[in-house]
């Protein structure tokens, strides 16, 4: 399976965000629509992220739901067909929701710096430092500390869980901001 560290933190600041990051970038960014929907899994979080009608992944990912720096395991299997794959797995195990977003995706040596536009949530941001083979967590939770400071992120921007449960928690009676576990 393969690994990464990763963090995920509100944003007040966009552009200035934006611009610190593409200060870091080996490249220019890529714009990325993304319509991510969740189906229930026990083992772990299941998703069909759909680019086009022809282009979409089904990505299957463990992770903490803590806020800071964490270990993420995650396969990925490419489609041609994700709206008709969204239906049979909607069938199959029922969806749990969905994530609708506008990815700003910048690339700094080995990590990925996403910039999120969330549809009912607002502005995030990503990091996604990508492990390689037998390369202990340490080192990539470091890098990605490093990266927190030169990209000005402040321990108290930091959210656990994903998206799905900010949204989620959003809708929830009685929990009107952060995940209910999260209080």
């Amino acid at each position: 399976m393969a690994r990464n560290v990763e963090i995920k933190a509100r944003v007040e600041d966009l552009p200035a965000l934006e611009a610190r990051a593409a200060a870091l970038a080996d490249r220019d960014p890529m714009d990325i629509a993304q319509d991510d929907t969740f189906f229930h899994c026990a083992t772990g979080r299941l998703k069909l992220r759909r680019f086009s009608a022809s282009e979409g992944e089904l990505i299957f990912y463990r992770r903490a739901d803590a806020s800071g720096p964490k270990e993420s395991f995650y396969l990925r299997t490419p489609t041609s067909e994700p709206d008709a794959l969204r239906e049979t797995l909607a069938q199959a195990w029922g969806v749990a929701g969905r994530v609708i977003k506008q990815r700003k995706l910048f690339l700094a040596g080995r990590t990925r710096i996403h910039l999120d536009r969330v549809q009912g949530l607002g502005d995030y941001m990503e990091l996604e430092v990508v492990l390689r083979d037998g390369e202990s967590a340490e080192a990539g939770l470091q890098e990605a500390q490093t990266l927190m400071q030169r990209l000005h992120i402040a321990p108290a921007q930091l959210v656990a869980g994903a998206y799905v449960d900010l949204l989620a928690a959003l809708n929830a009676p009685g929990c009107p901001v952060a995940p209910c576990s999260a209080r």
